[in-house]
């Protein structure tokens, strides 16, 4: 295939990510499977990336996350740095064939924006489509720019205007499903673990609670704002409260946190991340929204974990009741699901993964969508993804 696309990461974090980093995860298992079925890709990421790519464009030598917990108007200028740096590339070459573009909000806004002096873009929605009524309610990219989502659930709540610059959804996978029905049967503790950022969304609250009620033990893996360890945040005094991320860990998590029957490990990755959820009873997914595209869950099923789940978002979409897991609508129910969870074969949801979620799967279903976007095909024109 002879194409060339920039792949627009954006200027938080590095990619691969030194840890959690949902987006740029997704990017680091996404690339090498394009660039397998020949796709030339360029990298706009920042410095410190390192996974290996055609070429790479770059504002900012190292990841900027640590600015987001600073006021709005000190932090205001870094994404549109990054795609200032884009916009100029792209004014000034001709061989870029499309447009992948990650970044929330000003990445779609600022593609838009210029018009048919840029190539084909594809931007793809990795959260909740209620955030920017006023970009995506009067969304206009022309026949140039469309969008796609990660689930069908995510697009089903999108605005009108955004649905009708859809080219479909593309479900998240992980590098974890290749072979994943191959490997032996993963050795199980008796815990459970919610991996992933701490915040009001994910319910980490709710799990402890939970954990403490059935009297299983839990492990909440995953940073608070950009704090990755306790001894971090510890340090970090009262000024860290600024972030509404960390407030919502010191008001409603860590008061059920003690040490014993539920603990935060903080940001857990590699060998550590996968021994830990391959070792887990069941992974809790305790949602307060609508869960866009479940990362961590195609995760857990790769490493033979049965997820039990509130059912939103995209849950329904990744799990099946009773074979790859347990879902249901009400919170007290939970807590039964949470006892019910050997009954799911680990077996089950290794073969799921292995069939629905690995990196090829996902490339291949992107490259269709490329060329979809570069023949102008609209949303009306699709069959239903």
């Amino acid at each position: 295939m002879s194409l060339t696309v920039l792949m627009n990461a954006g200027p938080w974090l590095s990619v691969p990510p030194p840890g959690y980093g949902g987006i740029e995860n997704v990017i680091a298992t996404l690339v090498p499977e394009l660039r397998r079925l020949g796709v030339r890709v360029v990298l706009a990421s920042v410095d410190s990336s390192t996974l290996p790519v055609d070429e790479q464009i770059s504002v900012f030598p190292d990841g900027q996350f640590q600015a987001l917990q600073r006021p709005y108007n000190q932090v205001c200028g870094i994404a549109p740095a990054h795609l200032a740096g884009v916009v100029r590339l792209l004014h000034r070459r001709d061989d870029i064939d499309l447009v992948h573009d990650h970044v929330e909000a000003v990445g779609l806004a600022t593609l838009a924006a210029m018009g048919p002096d840029a190539p084909p873009v594809l931007h793809t929605l990795h959260w909740d489509l209620a955030k920017h009524p006023a970009l995506y309610g009067n969304l206009d990219g022309g026949d140039r720019v469309r969008v796609n989502g990660v689930s069908a659930s995510q697009l089903a709540r999108a605005p009108q205007a955004l649905r009708e610059h859809s080219v479909g959804h593309v479900y998240l996978s992980t590098p974890l499903a290749v072979d994943a029905d191959r490997r032996p049967r993963p050795d199980k503790g008796d815990y459970l673990i919610i991996l992933g950022r701490i915040n009001p969304g994910k319910g980490q609250d709710v799990g402890a609670r939970l954990a403490q009620r059935v009297g299983v033990p839990l492990v909440l893996a995953g940073p608070v704002g950009p704090y990755h360890r306790p001894e971090d945040l510890a340090a970090a005094g009262d000024e860290a409260r600024q972030n509404p991320d960390v407030r919502f860990f010191y008001d409603e998590v860590a008061p059920h946190v003690d040490g014993d029957l539920v603990r935060w490990v903080g940001t857990v990755a590699g060998q550590e991340r996968d021994d830990l959820l391959a070792g887990a009873r069941a992974s809790l997914f305790p949602l307060r929204w609508e869960e866009p595209g479940g990362t961590a869950v195609v995760e857990s099923l790769a490493l033979g974990t049965p997820v039990v789940a509130t059912a939103r978002g995209c849950l329904p979409e990744l799990i099946e009741h009773g074979r790859t897991g347990l879902l249901t609508g009400d919170e007290e129910e939970l807590a039964e699901l949470i006892l019910a969870a050997d009954a799911i074969d680990a077996d089950e949801c290794r073969r799921e993964a292995a069939t629905r979620f690995t990196p090829a799967v996902m490339a291949q279903r992107y490259v269709e969508l490329y060329e979809k976007v570069r023949g102008g095909t609209t949303a009306r024109h699709l069959q239903p993804a």
